[in-house]
């Protein structure tokens, strides 16, 4: 098969369509687009932790603590998302070369800060100079998440919080009555009532998440959009056994449909869950639920 494809004058359009797809420049794109899935697999959660932290720390009664949760999501509301990734990854790089600069390097006599220039010791470089490929990559995907992570989790916070005071009060009024506490009425009746009122709001901000992912590319990650650009431009007979021209528009246009269907999977999906979540309860959704049945 592989000689087969290595002559490209011999194929037809179709066999030649077919070697072209699978050279193991291909399979990098096909692999990228599990990039983009463990992203979101990971970063979902992880904002969602962030988030339900902040808009707890919002609604605290602890001054400190609300300043803080409020600050958070008030900051990173109000700037552009991509001057925090851009930011973010930067800072958190520096901030974890200082500590390990900190630890591994006590005696070090130099300024860190040398004008523009952010130097540390090399056994304080994140990764090493000497390390394998495979570990840059994943270092740089580690930022590139807990970015994601930290700039969605503030949106996520400030939907958590307004599902948090739209719990009926007349809900926490009678389970105090019954003689909960504080912690006892936040975790069993708060928290289980309050999704429901949140779920509008994460779905919408999970499409903005979907759609956000291509920002890996301005981070540094070999992503689709990467690879969709590098394959997509023209090659020549030169440097390639399957020479073209400038296809990067099909490239993209490939992704366009990819990110259409990513994102009617994710919709039917939630709307599955939304459904479940107003059966039987005291909303719009599960009044008009009730009404039907």
């Amino acid at each position: 098969m592989f000689g087969f494809c290595a002559d490209p004058d011999t194929l037809g359009n179709v066999a030649w369509m077919a070697c072209y797809l699978t050279t193991g420049k291909h399979m990098a794109i096909y692999l990228s687009v599990g990039t983009v899935l463990l992203l979101l697999a990971i970063t979902a959660p992880a904002a969602l932790a962030f988030g339900f932290a902040g808009a707890s720390a919002a609604r605290s009664r602890v001054l400190p603590l609300s300043w803080l949760g409020r600050g958070y999501i008030a900051i990173v509301r109000g700037v552009p998302d991509i001057a925090f990734f851009l930011f973010f990854v930067i800072a958190l790089d520096q901030f974890f070369e200082w500590i390990r600069h900190e630890v591994k390097c006590p005696d070090w006599d130099q300024p860190i800060r040398q004008g523009n220039d952010f130097v540390v010791c090399a056994e304080a470089k994140l990764p090493l100079g000497n390390a394998a490929q495979w570990v840059h990559e994943t270092y740089g995907f580690f930022l590139a998440v807990l970015t994601f992570a930290i700039v969605f989790g503030a949106f996520a916070a400030n939907v958590l919080y307004g599902a948090m005071r739209a719990v009926p009060r007349a809900q926490m009024e009678t389970a105090e009555a019954y003689g909960m506490s504080p912690r006892q009425c936040y975790w069993r009746i708060l928290v289980p009532q309050m999704w429901v009122y949140a779920l509008p709001g994460l779905s919408n901000l999970w499409m903005v998440l979907i759609k956000a992912t291509p920002l890996l590319f301005l981070l540094g990650v070999e992503d689709i959009v990467y690879w969709a650009r590098e394959l997509g431009g023209a090659k020549t007979a030169r440097f390639t056994d399957y020479p073209h021209g400038d296809w990067r528009m099909w490239y993209f246009l490939a992704l366009l449909v990819f990110y259409l269907l990513f994102t009617r999977a994710s919709e039917i999906v939630l709307d599955r869950i939304m459904k479940r979540l107003t059966h039987g309860q005291a909303t719009a959704g599960g009044e008009a639920q009730r009404k039907a049945a």
